[in-house]
């Protein structure tokens, strides 16, 4: 979804909001714009494309100490210069940049047009401003005015505002991240930490229905009913490097190849004397569950399906539902319903609709999150982190690799607690291996034959990935990284459904990558076999000593594991022949058009 940020104290502010809004481009980067306020009017400026487009249009920088800046994902029209924010009212005074979706924007259009207001864009956004104006007219006070404004809106929103003659930034969220950072000089609003990482790391996550005032050396929260309002201040522990390219190409091959210390992180201390511990849950924290529905969307839904494949082999009742038709498939819930939210920032609409349904109907619910303070983790009735780090590549990588692992340490945590249910039988064999999991990454990385794959199949005109048990969710999740980056056509499938339709499709041009694990894989090879009968290539994408080595027309290997996380492994290797491919066609691999990370509307 969009990025917005504001700063305001000592000395000038339109490079910092740049610099804001370049850490912010994988929320958004269809069009970009600052508005920066120095007493004598507010400058407004704004572009179709990304914030280098902006930059490059800016003969100097607009002077002032204050201002607000958004990088826009396209909901309400097209990516044009006149839809990019910040907008502003009639006269010029009131500048809004905003994240989220105004539902009933239509009347409220209507009604400010029948009072004279003429409209510019066509935006939800821009009747904010239009509201905060007339509101100012009617009331004379500006933060009455924006309260006012606020309370009209109907849907989701984080909105920052600066007025012309005021030294202050007017802010409030309902629905969409905002984040205050707070530095001895100067006060910064974002819709992620890494706007302002480079300034400060102490953070104050600001949660629905507040409305913050920031003045040059002061803030105030307030609730919409304007009763002040105290909310802790946290420390962020990502270094600020962490959110840079680096030596790389693309944050994404970062990414890639920081997964061996993100993986050590989300290990770190969950494994006591042989069995998942988590600190924050109790003994006995899940002994009266029956039943557990994982709900998530893309990356992390593939993630889930990883933990639920674990949980159901312990004897657990065990549903993974996509969070965006939670409310039509979700079946029975009640108080002994576990709800695990899957959602890398925290802040996925759909993923916190679906927990607030399931929590309405009696469940518990529980997130596992890479974001602390986040929606989700401040919503549900318990909370795990993935440990991965900041993620500024739009396609997952990293925080796949550590759901899945932080997932299944959790499944056999609620095994051991459920009476009826039994934790993995092999379990010190697989926390064993568990902890050899990083550095059989790092061999992945130094190994893989994954460039070379991709000049050899990079023209062709489709790719399939199949696999089953732990590899079918490998499959799909390298299948969309495949079409994320690519732009190509890639789909995943279950291995045995692969002759139920999808084979029609499967020619010489089309390239199977088939993911094996060691474990349940008679269907993969048999598969495999027979599209390469058809004509396919087969890529095989698992540990060297497997028959399907033997007939593939290729192989991209990974060291011999346990089953459990052999799939993790071939993921590397899928995520790495994404990256060569799209580099190849010479795709924005950071930047898929269309998309941005954190969807925070339906």
């Amino acid at each position: 979804m969009c990025g917005i940020i504001a700063r305001i104290g000592q000395g000038e502010a339109a490079d910092t909001l740049l610099s804001g809004l370049e850490n912010l481009e994988y929320r958004g980067y269809d069009s970009a714009g600052i508005a920066v306020q120095n007493g004598s009017g507010v400058k407004v400026h704004k572009c179709s494309g990304e914030v280098a487009d902006l930059k490059s249009t800016l003969d100097s920088r607009p002077h002032g100490n204050m201002g607000i800046g958004h990088t826009r994902w396209s909901t309400h029209g097209p990516p044009t210069d006149e839809n990019a924010h910040p907008h502003t009212d009639m006269a010029r005074n009131v500048a809004v940049v905003h994240n989220g979706v105004i539902d009933n924007y239509d009347e409220l259009r209507a009604d400010l047009q029948a009072k004279g207001h003429e409209f510019e864009s066509d935006t939800d956004t821009e009747v904010i401003p239009h509201l905060i104006a007339e509101y100012r007219e009617t009331i004379g006070d500006t933060e009455a005015a924006v309260r006012r404004a606020v309370e009209t809106l109907e849907g989701s929103y984080a909105i920052a505002a600066i007025v012309d003659g005021e030294e202050r930034v007017y802010a409030a969220r309902k629905g969409s991240p905002l984040v205050l950072g707070l530095d001895d000089e100067e006060w910064f609003l974002a819709s992620d930490v890494p706007a302002f990482l480079d300034h400060t790391e102490d953070v104050i996550y600001l949660e629905d229905g507040d409305l913050v005032v920031l003045d040059p050396d002061a803030y105030r929260i307030t609730d919409l009913a304007g009763n002040p309002v105290e909310r802790p201040v946290d420390t962020v522990d990502w270094d600020p490097e962490d959110a840079g390219k680096g030596e790389y190409d693309h944050y994404m091959l970062k990414e890639i190849h920081t997964q061996p210390t993100a993986l050590s992180n989300a290990i770190e201390g969950r494994i006591d004397d042989g069995d998942a511990a988590f600190e924050d849950l109790s003994d006995g924290a899940f002994a009266d569950v029956d039943t557990v529905q994982f709900v998530a969307c893309g990356t992390s839904y593939h993630a889930a399906m990883y933990g639920g494949q674990l949980l159901r082999t312990a004897g657990v009742r065990t549903e993974v539902l996509r969070a965006s038709e939670y409310d039509v498939t979700s079946g029975p819930v009640d108080e002994n319903t576990l709800v695990v939210a899957v959602t890398q920032s925290g802040e996925t609409a759909d993923t916190l609709d679906a927990v607030r349904e399931a929590t309405s109907r009696g469940a518990r619910s529980l997130a596992v999150t890479n974001v602390v303070g986040s929606t989700a983790a401040r919503e549900a009735d318990d909370a795990i982190y993935i440990r991965a780090g900041p993620e500024v590549g739009v396609a997952a990588t990293k925080t796949y690799s550590s759901q899945a692992v932080t997932l299944a340490l959790l499944t056999q945590r609620i095994a051991a607690d459920i009476p009826d249910a039994t934790p993995a039988a092999d379990r010190e064999a697989m926390f064993d291996a568990l902890a050899d999991l990083p550095r059989h990454v790092e061999t992945v990385l130094e190994t893989t034959d994954a460039e070379a794959l991709a000049r050899e199949y990079f023209d062709s005109e489709s790719y399939f990935f199949i696999g089953n048990g732990f590899g079918h969710s490998v499959a799909l999740e390298g299948a969309l990284k495949f079409k994320e980056i690519t732009y190509e056509h890639a789909e995943g499938f279950a291995s045995g459904e692969l002759k139920h339709g999808p084979l029609a499709l499967v020619t010489e041009e089309s390239p199977v990558f088939a993911v094996y694990t060691g474990g349940d894989d008679e269907k993969t090879k048999t598969n495999a076999i027979e599209a390469q009968s058809r004509g396919a290539p087969i890529v095989a994408v698992g540990p060297e000593d497997h028959p399907l080595v033997d007939v593939a027309d290729a192989h991209l290997s990974v060291p011999d594991t346990h089953p459990v996380w052999a799939g993790l492994l071939a993921n590397v290797q899928l995520q790495l022949l994404s990256y060569h491919a799209a580099k190849l066609l010479d795709r924005p691999i950071d930047k898929p058009r269309n998309l941005a990370k954190s969807v925070t509307v339906e």
